[in-house]
């Protein structure tokens, strides 16, 4: 039965460990009592289990064992510091008064969660580094390669920000109707940073983590339930209509396809006509912003039987109105790719040129491989291959690697 019930636990602990945890920081007051606790209570089910069997509510029966062993270490605690008993004791009364977890209130604590990290009074590195540790379950390092920071510092920010929560009583809840909405747009980053780390992982072997993806829709969902407004609307159709590509974005083997290569009837049509409905839905109250558009630009490209046959004039008018809200020069390098695609790989490569002169992206890999594939499409393969070259240098991910090293071997086999 152990070695059934090992990879079963695995998988259970993937797709439900964050869940739990949240509640119990909820029920404990305090991130590393609570995950200490949980970790005891899995390596508990995994003796147990195996005589027993999986309980009914297997969710349910680890919050509450990892609450009884939360009491327990309190109180061994409370031999060598009495400020622990009535901690303990606290914990215990509201054991008899809570002895129920219904999946509700465990999936709401996600959202009393999210809303925690994403307290104003800590840093926005703070809010996003602690969600992604402690919402999403990045290890320490997976964060601090995400923000392209050292493993100790990030380390130090986590922990200060948990200090602070602690310290400062911060209150585990989801906001009331007059603070919600200022609180929301630190939600929507972090929803938004934890879609992007999934859709394109950073660092690694896998370009896609699908767990990441999921939970960051699920999280939206549960946000548009909450608080219907355009802009978390639009999110939700923003990554609705990105993730439904997944399926065509990479080969069996893991390598990177280019979305003008992508085999588009393995486009996910339901979560497209979801996403497109919600455009439509944030487009409508007119007070929409930064992901609408975006979510507007995906629908474009979703709706589109071809690259071919995609509305470039319309989707860098999108980008036109995107580049006000933001100012961002990512947002303009991606313009400048569909003015490429509009006008020809010149117009594109003036723009990306002109912000690469103003020193912005400098170091951001994606810049050097847009510069390589413009000169590629206009022959001057020396250019293409110095661009490349750049690309590969910057990029950590794996298919990224080999699809640009594949490029330059292509070129390789090309005279200037």
């Amino acid at each position: 039965m152990r070695t059934a019930l090992r990879p079963w636990l695995d998988t259970f602990y993937q797709q439900e460990s964050r869940r739990i945890l949240a509640t119990l920081i909820r029920l404990l007051g305090d991130f590393d009592v609570a995950e200490e606790a949980m970790h005891e209570a899995f390596s508990i089910a995994l003796q147990r289990w195996e005589v027993e069997g999986i309980p009914t509510n297997p969710r349910a029966w680890m919050v509450s064992t990892a609450r009884f062993k939360a009491i327990d270490q309190i109180r061994r605690r409370a031999k060598f510091d009495t400020s622990f008993e009535d901690v303990a004791d606290d914990l215990a009364e509201q054991l008899h008064h809570e002895p129920d977890y219904a999946d509700e209130t465990i999936e709401d604590d996600r959202l009393r969660l999210i809303f925690t990290c994403c307290h104003p009074s800590l840093s926005p590195e703070a809010q996003l580094a602690l969600t992604l540790r402690e919402v999403c379950g990045l290890s320490t390092e997976e964060v601090a390669s995400a923000f392209l920071s050292t493993t100790p510092t990030m380390a130090q920010r986590i922990v200060r920000a948990k200090t602070k929560i602690r310290d400062a009583k911060i209150p585990y809840e989801v906001p009331q109707a007059d603070q919600l909405q200022e609180r929301l747009h630190a939600v929507l980053h972090v929803i938004y940073l934890v879609f992007n780390e999934g859709y394109s992982a950073s660092t690694g072997e896998a370009l896609i983590r699908k767990e990441l993806c999921s939970e960051a829709i699920r999280l939206g969902r549960l946000l548009v339930q909450l608080l219907p407004e355009p802009e978390a609307v639009g999110l939700l159709a923003l990554m609705l209509l990105n993730d439904s590509r997944q399926a065509a974005r990479c080969t069996p083997n893991g390598d990177l396809i280019l979305l003008a290569d992508q085999n588009r009837t393995l486009w996910n049509q339901a979560q497209i006509r979801e996403g497109c409905q919600l455009v439509l839905q944030a487009l409508a109250t007119r007070r929409f912003g930064a992901y609408t558009l975006q979510a507007a630009i995906s629908a474009v490209h979703a709706e589109a039987p071809s690259t071919e046959k995609t509305d470039w004039i319309q989707i860098v008018g999108l980008y036109d109105a995107l580049l006000e809200h933001t100012h961002s020069p990512v947002v303009a390098l991606n313009r400048a790719v569909a003015v490429a695609m509009r006008d020809g790989p010149e117009a594109g490569l003036a723009l990306v040129d002109e912000l690469m002169a103003q020193g912005h992206l400098h170091d951001y890999h994606l810049a050097h491989a847009t510069r390589a594939d413009l000169y590629r499409r206009m022959g001057h393969v020396k250019e293409a291959r110095d661009a490349y070259q750049d690309a590969l240098r910057l990029t950590r991910q794996g298919p990224e690697q080999r699809f640009l090293q594949q490029r330059l071997d292509d070129l390789g086999r090309l005279k200037n």
